[in-house]
């Protein structure tokens, strides 16, 4: 399926029920699906940032994991910004629990951020981008918040590499995987999608590209687990 087609297909009210409804479990998922190494794939995307002593933005915070991660790693402020209340409800009490109060949590839409242009000086995104109805306009909408010389950080899953590793992942990610976390979380159709979301999303190459597309610079990759996982770091050219 193309990109442009696969993406159409991601309808926001049904992605936002969907996190909604498995808000309780997401955190015990994530870990159980990234073999516990998604909070290790976090602390590198906030240190990618360069957050100490910034303002930032984490959009599609979900349960607030990189958005604490940006304030412990000394942050000023963090804007925790996600579609899904129910998300943000969790992120607060986490944030409570763990005695943060740097972090403010904000209802907006990746795509219609609620915020004026060049407000910080780096945003980042965990496991967003594949969800976003339009990927382009979502990275021209963080783009135009960001600070000229910020930083953007976008971590997320990408395509497989070819060969024998690429083909056991997409056995894993695509056919096992989806059964068991859909017993696990009792919500078979929110698993069955997470892999769907990977049909069509670009490469890690593609995504530089598209960075580089929304006006952003010195664009950096680094990848993870057999190159699966992809983190990227841009910065937004100064003026002048």
């Amino acid at each position: 399926m193309p990109a442009s087609a696969t993406q159409a297909a991601k309808q926001p009210q049904q992605v936002r029920r969907m996190f909604g409804r498995i808000v309780r479990r997401y955190d015990r998922m994530n870990g159980l699906m990234s073999l516990g190494m998604d909070s290790r794939w976090r602390r590198h995307a906030a240190s990618a940032a360069r957050p100490e002593g910034s303002v930032a933005l984490d959009l599609g915070a979900g349960t607030g994991d990189l958005s604490m991660e940006l304030a412990r790693q000394g942050a000023a402020h963090v804007a925790g910004t996600d579609f899904s209340p129910e998300m943000l409800a969790a992120a607060r009490s986490k944030a409570a629990a763990a005695g943060i109060a740097n972090v403010s949590w904000t209802i907006g839409d990746a795509l219609h951020l609620p915020y004026p242009a060049e407000t910080f000086d780096c945003v980042t995104n965990a496991f967003l981008l594949r969800n976003l109805a339009d990927l382009p306009a979502g990275l021209a909408e963080m783009a135009r918040v960001l600070k000229p010389g910020g930083r953007l950080v976008c971590l997320d899953m990408t395509q497989p590499p070819p060969g024998l590793f690429g083909a056991f992942y997409k056995l894993y990610f695509g056919r096992l995987m989806p059964p068991i976390a859909g017993l696990l979380s009792g919500d078979p159709a929110a698993y069955r999608y997470l892999p769907n979301s990977l049909q069509g999303f670009p490469n890690a190459a593609a995504l530089s590209a598209l960075l580089a597309d929304a006006g952003l610079a010195q664009i950096e990759l680094r990848t993870f687990v057999g190159g699966t996982v992809a983190l990227h770091a841009a910065t937004k050219p100064s003026h002048g």
